[in-house]
């Protein structure tokens, strides 16, 4: 029997082979523009306000000289609208004036960017610049955690524990792999076991191993949420 981690590598792999990335782009700008957009908001919503953006800002010269106002009446289906147009229009005067137009391409020159946390430095990163990274949202955070792979005590932690399960080589395609498997079969509510093969997979090694574990290493059914990380490392 493969281990756990093995088996969800597989599933991962079968089920998702070339994960395209989830945000409207064309460049890098245009992907961090939707990644600051996409904070607490749906990926569909930014999707749909995405071409216009654009459409009337299409680099960081033209979005720092439009009205602030301006931003806000295109993103306004975003959440934190307000916040997000302020971001948008400080972060492009910064590039145009600091990067020569060019978004910058290290960590510390993005995080360093009005709106722009490690999360989303860590998109551009590992899909523009092609530097391992794992952006950890909270389709990420959960799926660690419900399969023991981190103990949820925070996203850091979470980045921290599944860049040391997966191979380096491996973090720019895994992270959307989860993010696609968490939307479509593990979500935070309405889960069904049956119809989430790593969930059920992990399920029943536990259950097959509870008299070497005792009975406190299986999960609660209703909730589906896998906290005993020591039983589930013992088939990583």
């Amino acid at each position: 029997m493969p281990s756990i981690l093995a088996f969800i590598k597989q599933t991962l792999d079968e089920l998702y082979p070339n994960p395209p990335i989830p945000l409207f782009h064309t460049d890098a700008f245009s992907l961090l523009a939707a990644t600051v957009l996409s904070a607490q908001c749906k990926d569909s919503v930014v999707n749909m306000v995405m071409p216009k953006l654009m459409g009337a800002a299409p680099t960081p010269e033209i979005m720092a000289k439009l009205p602030e106002k301006k931003i806000y009446s295109i993103i306004k289906l975003c959440g934190l609208a307000n916040n997000k147009s302020r971001f948008l229009k400080e972060l492009s005067r910064i590039i145009a004036e600091k990067h020569g137009g060019k978004v910058p391409g290290s960590f510390e020159e993005l995080e360093a960017l009005p709106g722009v946390g490690h999360k989303t430095a860590s998109v551009v990163m590992s899909h523009i610049f092609s530097v391992p990274a794992f952006p950890v949202d909270t389709h990420i955070h959960r799926l660690a955690h419900r399969w023991g792979l981190s103990d949820g005590s925070s996203v850091s932690q979470t980045e921290k524990d599944l860049k040391a399960a997966f191979p380096k080589e491996e973090w720019n395609r895994r992270h959307l792999q989860i993010i696609y498997y968490g939307r479509e079969f593990c979500p935070a509510r309405g889960h069904c076991l049956e119809e989430c093969k790593i969930c059920l997979n992990l399920s029943l090694s536990l259950k097959k191993t509870s008299t070497i574990f005792g009975s406190n290493c299986l999960p609660d059914s209703s909730k589906i949420t896998f906290t005993a990380s020591s039983c589930v490392n013992a088939f990583l």
